[in-house]
């Protein structure tokens, strides 16, 4: 049964907190077919800042904005949940002004834009960069890996080749390092 509470608040929160004009689902819509599962254990879940739910403080949910009908960037979703992330998206129109208030430089911009942890991570980062970043927390705006370079995570070509690409880490003042390199293979 506190199994079943917790499970109901956590889907309410996160509905708020993506800003669902829906209503949150009933005990009969969630015991027969919920909207989304939880997947971190009841006795895990936490209460995170502005009402997000997430497994643990090590863990921050991740929201990304995208477009709808791009499909690159729910590949790049389903990557980042493959690594363990807690994953939140929403649909946008116009990405431009969430970009400009995050402060991703328009040279590095890409197709989604994700916030985690204080950071956004803006395109086809891979899921180890996001937790490097997360657990060495640099005084930094976010990663960038601009445009979207075939191979990368959400992008995968089919016979396993890759442009090679880099992960920059962007900093406060809009200047860019490299926070890892992949090779073209």
């Amino acid at each position: 049964m506190i199994a079943k509470s917790l499970a109901l608040l956590a889907v309410g929160t996160l509905a708020t907190a993506v800003g669902s004009c829906a209503p949150a689902p009933s005990s009969d819509v969630l015991s027969s077919q919920p909207a989304r599962p939880v997947t971190a254990p009841a006795a895990a879940i936490t209460a995170a800042p502005m009402g997000r739910v997430t497994p643990d403080s090590a863990s921050p949910v991740v929201l990304v904005s995208k477009s709808a009908s791009c499909g690159c960037c729910k590949l790049w979703v389903t990557h980042l949940e493959q690594a363990g992330f807690t994953v939140e998206v929403r649909d946008l129109d116009d990405l431009e002004p969430l970009k400009d208030r995050l402060g991703v430089p328009p040279g590095k911009r890409s197709c989604h834009t994700a916030e985690v942890g204080g950071y956004f991570v803006e395109g086809h980062v891979p899921a180890d960069d996001v937790k490097r970043l997360l657990a060495e927390k640099p005084d930094a705006l976010g990663l960038a890996v601009p445009g979207m370079p075939a191979g990368s995570p959400g992008m995968e070509m089919p016979d396993g080749s890759a442009q090679a690409y880099t992960v920059e880490l962007v900093g406060r003042d809009g200047s860019t390092s490299v926070q890892a390199s992949y090779p073209q293979r």
